[in-house]
C-alpha cells in the first residue's frame, strides 16, 4: 500500500513538529517547511526518520505569498525525487505567529503581519498547492479557542482566526468534487514558544488556563499533534467542513 505524505507548514517546532512527529510514527511520510532556522529543522528531519518515515524541509515565509509559485515548484521537484510521487495527501496549514496587542493599539504593521500569516497566506498556499493535492486529499487550517471566546488583547489575531474558519467551510464545499475535504482544528492555549511563550512561562497565565479548563490544565503540543493524526487517519475520512476544538474544554 502507498504511503501517505503531508505537507505540513511551520514543521521545525511547536504544534507542526509535534504532529509532524505523531503522523511519522502513523507511516505517514513528511514534508516540513521552516522559516529561518534550517539546523532546526533539519533536526526534526532526523526526527521523523528515526520513527522510519521520510521526510524533507523546504523554507518557506507564509507571509510572502509571491513566492509561491516558486515554492510550488521546488515541491513539485522534490515529489519524485525524494518520494517517487507527484503530489501529496495531506496539506496542515499550520504555521503562525502570535501578537498580543490590544485593539486601540494595534498598529496596521501588526494587523497586515496577522492577514497575511493567518488568513492570506493559507488561502494563496492552499490554492497554488491544489494542482499537487491528490484526490481524496485532505486540507487542515488552523484557527483557535479565541475565535469562539474573547480575551483582551487579541481582537486582530482572532478577526483572523474566524475567516479562517469561514474559509474552510468555503474550500469543503468547492472541493468535495475531488474528493478533499477540509477542516479547521481550534487549539486552547498550549504551552510552547508561541507568541513568546506566555503560556508556558508565565506562571500566573498558566495557572489562569489550568482554572478554566474542564480537564484542569494547560495544554501541551502533543495533544495537537495526535489530534491531527487522528484527523489525517482513516477515521477522519468522513469529517467534513468543520471546526474541531481541541482546548480541554477551556470556558465551557
Amino acid at each position: 500500500m502507498k504511503r501517505k505524505l503531508a505537507l505540513i507548514t511551520g514543521a521545525s517546532r511547536g504544534l507542526g513538529r509535534s504532529a509532524a512527529l505523531h503522523l511519522a510514527a502513523e507511516g505517514v511520510d513528511v514534508i516540513g517547511t521552516y522559516h529561518s532556522k534550517a539546523a532546526e529543522a533539519q533536526a526534526v528531519v532526523h526526527e521523523i526518520e528515526n520513527r522510519g518515515a521520510q521526510a524533507l524541509m523546504l523554507q518557506l515565509d507564509v507571509t510572502q505569498s509571491a513566492s509561491f509559485p516558486a515554492f510550488a515548484e521546488r515541491l513539485r521537484g522534490a515529489l519524485p525525487e525524494r518520494f517517487g510521487r507527484s503530489d501529496i495527501d495531506f496539506l496542515f496549514n499550520n504555521a503562525g505567529v502570535g501578537e498580543h496587542v490590544s485593539f486601540a493599539d494595534t498598529s496596521e504593521a501588526q494587523f497586515d503581519l496577522l492577514m497575511n500569516m493567518h488568513l492570506k497566506g493559507p488561502f494563496f498556499l492552499t490554492q497554488t498547492l491544489l494542482p499537487l493535492i491528490a484526490d481524496g486529499g485532505r486540507i487542515l487550517n488552523v484557527s483557535s479557542g479565541l475565535a469562539r471566546f474573547s480575551l483582551p488583547g487579541y481582537a486582530a489575531y482572532a478577526a483572523m482566526k474566524g475567516g479562517i474558519e469561514v474559509l474552510t467551510r468555503y474550500q469543503a464545499r468547492e472541493l468535495g468534487a475531488r474528493g478533499i475535504s477540509v477542516n479547521v482544528i481550534a487549539p486552547g492555549a498550549i504551552e510552547t514558544d508561541f507568541g513568546g511563550g506566555a503560556v508556558r512561562d508565565n506562571a500566573d497565565l498558566n495557572a489562569f488556563v489550568a482554572s478554566n479548563t474542564a480537564l484542569g490544565r494547560v495544554g501541551q503540543a502533543d495533544d495537537i499533534g495526535l489530534a491531527v493524526a487522528a484527523l489525517f487517519g482513516e477515521g477522519g475520512r468522513w469529517i467534513n467542513g468543520q471546526r474541531i476544538e481541541a482546548s480541554g474544554g477551556m470556558f465551557l
